[in-house]
């Protein structure tokens, strides 16, 4: 995994950092050749919505769904690397390096599969585009909470509320917490997307991620207060 470049003076962006990404970037034009590619097999309307009963419920016109989203990726992909830039607190980003690099990939090669699936669906390839969906946002939270309790400090990446940007130990103990609880979120939505019915598997997953932010929310703010409470 890509190590990024930091000196004592914070988060800087070099050519080493963007050569060691050398693979999202080969991705990125990968997906654009891919768009390109398979933009005139593409309906004139394709899909880019599942209900809860994994039928087709919304469209978009064949060059927003081929184009867009890999724009986005490459949004995404240069937001996190350059944002950090205006950090006030980029210092910290040498703390939790290589953390923040996975979060970078798995950002991007999340939202890559995500796309890639919906393309292959609209050109008649055969699959469950909900459940294959559920199965990557269960594992993108069980990755990215492995991890949490190892970023550090800062107002980009994290959980970022009042009383977590107010006190670096309240951030630290919030971020093993919400950790913990988004790790067994995604546990448990990668146990019930194949063996529970598709509502409660949705259910399940959503609703337990969504659950352990807010209670992550609700813990920082706790601490918080006991603390100033405290003598």
């Amino acid at each position: 995994m890509a190590i990024n470049h930091y000196d004592r003076e914070g988060y800087r962006v070099s050519w080493e950092t963007v050569k060691r990404d050398w693979p999202l970037w080969a991705l990125l034009v990968a997906l654009l050749a891919f768009a390109v590619w398979a933009y005139p097999q593409l309906p004139e309307l394709m899909p880019s919505h599942w209900n809860l009963r994994g039928e087709v419920d919304d469209y978009v016109g064949k060059a927003w769904g081929a184009f867009f989203f890999p724009a986005l990726i490459a949004g995404i992909y240069l937001g996190m690397l350059l944002l950090p830039l205006a950090d006030p607190r980029r210092n910290n980003y040498g703390r939790f390096t290589g953390v923040y690099t996975w979060f970078r990939w798995l950002l991007v090669l999340f939202f890559s599969a995500v796309y890639l699936v919906t393309i292959l669906y609209a050109l008649g390839f055969p699959m469950d585009v909900g459940r294959v969906i559920q199965v990557g946002i269960s594992l993108l939270f069980l990755l990215l909470g492995n991890f949490l309790g190892q970023v550090r400090h800062n107002y980009f990446v994290g959980v970022r509320t009042p009383w977590t940007l107010a006190d670096e130990e309240v951030w630290a103990k919030t971020h093993r917490f919400t950790g913990r609880l988004f790790v067994l979120a995604g546990l448990a939505g990668l146990v019930t997307v194949f063996g529970a019915p598709r509502s409660l598997a949705f259910a399940v997953t959503v609703g337990g991620i969504l659950a352990a932010a807010l209670a992550g929310t609700i813990y920082s703010y706790l601490l918080f207060a006991a603390k100033r409470s405290s003598p």
